[in-house]
């Protein structure tokens, strides 16, 4: 390399802009609104090492020894097509990732349907925002995480997050908060909490109760927008008569949070003044925006729905100022739902058992409607699954490492043991990997050109900027290869890959045919919809109306329920899991980071200073902890930050989702990864 190349972070949904140069020197970029005032992460600065790792894998593997590409695909492709033969095309699964390109996840999304034929296909995007989209899908008629340009925030006066903590997460993201007050809702005082203007702490699993005595505040005091209510909604006098036993001193009682601080939050996010109508007098401009916290539970998607309720009585969706976003995780967490790695979805973000859309993205394909398979397992349900008499024999992997990352991830090991054949696609040999027959070794972000799509649903362009590894394809090149093998044939090329997908999307809910590469450069990213190329893109897309068949947004009933699993005298403390500021994900990537495993070398269980007495235990201790399921050691951190009926442990490495329940949200699927019932007590 002579010349600075321009691309993306790897990581999260901010997909922050940076320049590689000579010997990976990584620099921000300042041209991309998610990270324009120059602001980069540790695990951004550090990114370049990750494509001169030693633990690189160089050549496919053949349980366990290295073999030619052309014989790890004709022994996958073999095995996949006896498979098939014998039990069935649904008995192979697919499993994607949030993490790869909009160009690999329609690929995925195709293979799984066209080459193979099977309807057990997802990722592990449900276990990231499944629960916000499905609530944005019936309030708004539309799921794009952030419908605002997130500079859009720093132009505000409140700011609400709950269940996020971004300071660690996203770190470039606070950027964007300097201007806001912030109201953070988080049983831990996390590093995002200590720098909000008011700090909401409640019990585990009780986020959608505090969200109904919210409502009930509002509406009791008189701070709806009533006007707003009438002329751009539907639904809110059956809302409004669902929350009459959601009285303050009830909501505290079961959260914990105090009635005043509810007060302050609410009185905060409406008008400075109201008439006795109930119409402001001067209006504030306001965001409300849920993280994992809010969704990761068996009644996430009905929690996000009462934050909704709550941005839509105080008037605050499809007007410019204010508004509800999803702070989507995963670097394309959004893009990787729009275009069919779904089990229940096609390009363009449509129904797989719509018939219109069926006929259209099979026109496509080239191939007749009725060969398309119908919707298949969640995520979760399809790795349960795995290995019975009823379920996938064999799984190709992309982009994930459900051994880590998957809840009760004892249980799903056993599951994926138990599979006739397993192929990953990986770039190190992860806790998955190390499992598989067959472990094709891929190209990493900067060694391959492709689309993300990022939080706000624009879509941003990386580049490629280094040549990938003697021995090292791509993910497309994987599928192509297998196809090819199976009696198709697939483009390996990204820009005709993303033409492709252009075309299947169109007319679709996220159209992406009008967005092509030289836009994207040129105007630094293009928000979709965008229907044709003279299309300006739609960064805030319900100012005039939502996506609903009348352009009324719908307020929605819903009643708090306790967690699918509650503490009791033989698992007395609530657990919770999250992320460190140094990790990612499963940690795959960033635990092969010398500076990165230095900052955060181990993991940890959090427990408040009273509960440690309690239980006989001192910073430093081995601590094990216990569910129904498992169990985990980490060592004990003694810190008043946690609620003291409530430990915190991050799950970037193996043990943490040992623990975790597996119970699903009957909307969106999504497991309940934030509360569980666990026993603590010092290893002896």
């Amino acid at each position: 390399m002579t010349d600075a190349v321009k691309t993306h972070c790897p990581y999260c949904a901010l997909q922050c802009g940076m320049e590689i140069g000579p010997e990976l020197a990584i620099q921000p970029r300042t041209d991309i609104p998610a990270n324009a005032s120059g602001a980069l992460c540790q695990k951004g600065w550090t990114s370049g090492e990750l494509l001169t790792n030693g633990e690189r894998l160089t050549s496919p593997l053949l349980h366990g020894e290295p073999v030619e590409w052309d014989v790890a695909l004709d022994y996958v492709a073999s095995r996949l097509s006896a498979i098939r033969a014998e039990h069935g095309p649904d008995a192979v699964a697919v499993f994607g990732g949030g993490g790869l390109t909009n160009e690999k996840a329609y690929t995925l999304g195709k293979f799984a349907r066209v080459a193979l034929g099977t309807s057990q296909i997802d990722y592990n995007g449900r276990f990231c925002m499944s629960s916000a989209a499905a609530a944005s899908i019936k309030a708004f008629g539309m799921d794009r995480g952030m419908p605002f340009p997130i500079t859009d925030l720093a132009e505000s006066d409140i700011v609400l997050l709950a269940g996020g903590n971004v300071a660690e997460t996203m770190p470039p993201f606070v950027r964007h908060l300097s201007g806001p007050r912030m109201i953070v809702i988080d049983p831990r005082r996390s590093q995002t909490a200590k720098l909000a203007w008011l700090h909401l702490q409640p019990t585990p699993g009780t986020d959608l109760a505090l969200a109904l005595g919210l409502l009930h505040m509002v509406i009791a005091e008189g701070l709806v927008d009533e006007e707003y209510v009438a002329a751009r909604t539907t639904g809110f006098d059956e809302v409004r008569t669902s929350l009459a036993s959601w009285w303050p001193e009830r909501v505290e009682r079961i959260t914990g949070v105090p009635v005043y601080r509810m007060r302050q939050a609410v009185r905060a996010m409406a008008a400075a003044g109201n008439k006795g109508s109930g119409a402001p007098e001067q209006r504030r401009n306001v965001y409300i925006l849920t993280g994992r916290g809010a969704e990761q539970h068996a009644k996430g998607t009905d929690t996000v729905t009462a934050f909704i309720n709550l941005a839509l009585a105080l008037g605050l969706p499809g007007r410019h100022g204010s508004g509800y976003g999803c702070v989507t995780g995963q670097g394309n967490g959004q893009g990787g739902r729009e275009h069919g790695q779904k089990a229940d979805q096609l390009p363009g973000y449509r129904k797989i058992d719509d018939p219109a859309a069926r006929e259209y993205v099979a026109s496509v394909w080239g191939v007749p409607a009725e060969s398309l398979p119908g919707p298949g397992r969640s995520a979760y349900e399809l790795l349960d699954a795995l290995g019975t008499p009823d379920g996938p024999r064999a799984m190709l992997l992309f982009g994930s490492n459900p051994v880590i990352s998957a809840p009760a991830a004892e249980h799903v090991a056993e599951r994926i043991a138990s599979l006739d054949l397993l192929v990953t696609c990986d770039f190190v040999m992860s806790e998955t990997a190390a499992m598989a027959d067959v472990v094709f070794p891929v190209t990493q972000w900067a060694e391959e050109t492709g689309t993300m799509t990022n939080l706000e649903g624009r879509v941003l362009l990386r580049n490629q900027a280094v040549a990938a590894p003697a021995g090292v394809r791509s993910d497309l090149d994987v599928l192509a290869g297998l196809a090819e093998r199976l009696g198709h044939r697939f483009e390996t090329d990204p820009v005709k890959v993303f033409d492709e997908l252009r075309r299947a999307s169109k007319g679709g809910p996220a159209d992406y045919s009008g967005i092509t590469y030289e836009r994207i450069t040129e105007e630094k990213g293009v928000f979709w919809p965008c229907p044709s190329t003279e299309h300006p893109g739609t960064p805030r897309p319900f100012l005039d109306s939502f996506a609903t068949p009348d352009g009324r947004a719908r307020f929605l009933p819903v009643q708090h329920r306790p967690p699918a699993e509650e503490t009791d005298e033989d698992y007395p403390v609530y657990l919770s899991t999250g992320r460190v500021l140094a990790h990612y994900q499963s940690g795959a990537q960033t635990r092969r980071i010398a500076s990165l495993v230095k900052a955060a070398p181990e993991p940890f269980v959090e427990i408040h200073p009273d509960l440690a007495e309690q239980l006989d235990i001192t910073a430093g201790d081995v601590v094990r902890v216990s569910s129904r399921r498992g169990e985990a050691k980490a060592v004990a951190r003694i810190s008043d930050a946690i609620r003291r009926d409530t430990v915190f442990m991050p799950f970037h490495w193996e043990g943490a989702n040992r623990l975790t329940n597996p119970a699903l949200d009957p909307t969106s699927r999504m497991p309940e990864f934030k509360v569980c019932a666990v026993r603590v007590e010092r290893d002896s």
